[in-house]
């Protein structure tokens, strides 16, 4: 009999190309894949509750695959992580009815992206954070992130080649929380844009330089045009929290 298994996937982005199997580059998706149809001894395909870009991190990517075999989830867990790599772990394994998909019964995603904001830099947290030594304006950045609060058009928020049919998505939560010299910026909705969560950092990142004032954050929303907002900001500050069903 066919069974439904949801896994919670940790991993350390830096080595991967992303999330999705890819035929020129490493892929979190091929490693996870490979060694699970090796301990399952069949071709064994993984679905994601959606993608991460080059170099982005996960606490918790859910991820479901389909299977006869009569392993219990702990059994799973154990031998996925016996050998996986160090930068990808599971976190967990559970039955889900046949009917989940890890995609399309999501509610709620959050994504943090981290800014270490002082002086000097880490040793220990260079690949999980984006190094700016410069003074940032955090109260006009927080004045800023509010417009990007609610149901909007994000065209200017999108990548060029994202291919998602609408540009319209519903921000819950923007939040910039200060914290032992990194700021930390918070993301909470039930779908985004390819590199969407990127180009409001960076965005908000010039509010913070000074280089447009906070209220022009609503203007680059309604003009609807890429070329009008800010940078993207670097991959590896970027991380995938968790996924709520």
């Amino acid at each position: 009999m066919k069974k439904k298994y949801l896994l919670i996937i940790e991993y350390e982005g830096s080595a991967y190309h992303g999330w999705q199997m890819q035929t020129n580059a490493v892929t979190v998706q091929e490693v996870l894949e490979k060694a699970l149809s090796r301990i399952l001894n069949t071709p064994t395909t993984v679905l994601s509750s959606g993608r991460t870009d080059a170099g982005v991190h996960a606490e918790g990517m859910p991820a479901h695959f389909v299977t006869e075999s009569k392993m219990k989830p702990n059994e799973l867990q154990l031998g996925l992580n016996s050998l996986l790599p160090h930068d990808i772990t599971i976190r967990e394994v559970r039955k889900v009815p046949m009917a989940f998909s890890a995609r399309g019964s999501v509610k709620c995603k959050l994504y943090r992206y981290t800014i270490l904001n002082r002086d000097y830099p880490s040793a220990l947290n260079f690949r999980r954070s984006w190094f700016i030594p410069h003074e940032l304006d955090i109260p006009a950045m927080r004045r800023a992130a509010k417009y990007l609060q609610g149901r909007h058009d994000f065209t200017s928020f999108r990548a060029g080649n994202c291919n998602a049919k609408s540009p319209i998505r519903t921000m819950d939560r923007v939040e910039i929380i200060k914290e032992n010299g990194f700021l930390i910026f918070e993301f909470e909705g039930k779908g985004f844009l390819k590199h969407m969560v990127r180009n409001f950092v960076g965005t908000l990142v010039y509010v913070g330089k000074k280089k447009i004032p906070a209220r022009q954050v609503k203007t680059i929303l309604e003009t609807r045009n890429r070329k009008v907002a800010g940078p993207t900001a670097p991959s590896h500050g970027l991380c995938l929290i968790r996924v709520e069903y």
